[in-house]
């Protein structure tokens, strides 16, 4: 049946399943002291890269700031891939993250994309 599918459809099916498996496994962080988990995701020139996911006890999501708590979350990380936005890496690409909230059982996605830009001038001299 998924192969009568549009690709944009497809897609939301991999990452509705992707979602429910990572808000599954909250009471499980939620007991080891997380407070939340995040992947990084970056590139540009059709690559790009996602960070391994980490585990955080803080209340702020600015994990640059904070050490990152033992624990492997490893069995996440390819349903954090699924979440990261299609296309990031293209053309000048993007960066952002991926992040579940435990507390509140929410994941967060934040892309920030890259752009090119010029100005011309003519002028006769």
């Amino acid at each position: 049946m998924e192969d009568h599918l549009t690709f944009e459809e497809q897609l939301k099916q991999h990452q509705a399943a992707a979602k429910a498996a990572i808000l599954a496994q909250c009471v499980r962080l939620a007991a080891a002291g997380i407070t939340f988990v995040a992947a990084h995701f970056d590139g540009s020139g059709d690559d790009g890269v996602t960070e391994d996911v980490k585990c955080y006890d803080s209340d702020v999501y600015a994990y640059e700031e904070f050490e990152q708590v033992a624990h492997d979350a490893s069995d996440l990380q390819e349903h954090f891939e699924t979440l990261v936005p299609y296309g990031y890496e293209n053309d000048a690409g993007g960066f952002g993250d991926v992040v579940l909230d435990v507390r509140k059982r929410k994941i967060i996605v934040e892309r920030n994309d890259r752009f090119e830009d010029y100005s011309t001038t003519t002028y006769e001299v």
